[in-house]
């Protein structure tokens, strides 16, 4: 999961067809600890998300299949979601060892 905050708006005048009418956000990528990670990048918005929203993003084809009522547009970051609570806990919290027997999951 790729968490990120909105910045701002981008604005561009020439679009690739199927992009019209779309939203694209200036994002903070952030780590689980809510710290900046690497540079401003610029996503496209299918949730209305606005300034200061924490969000959750996809990138490569998973952005591209998430814009609406469109098979494949050349999107590489989306917002997805807008995270509303958010709890961290520690990895020594988890026990992430299959106990012996039957689960969904085997």
């Amino acid at each position: 999961m790729l968490l990120g905050r909105v910045h701002g708006t981008a604005v561009c005048t020439l679009k690739y067809p199927g992009t019209e009418g779309l939203k694209l956000l200036v994002v903070q990528p952030l780590n689980k600890n809510l710290e900046p990670v690497g540079s401003l990048q610029v996503a496209a918005d299918v949730v209305q998300a606005g300034p200061g929203d924490l969000c959750v993003m996809v990138r490569s084809r998973e952005a591209a299949l998430a814009m609406p009522e469109i098979t494949f547009v050349p999107i590489d970051l989306a917002l997805v979601g807008i995270v509303d609570e958010l709890e961290v806990r520690n990895a020594a919290g988890f026990d992430l060892l299959l106990k012996p027997g039957w689960n969904q999951f085997a």
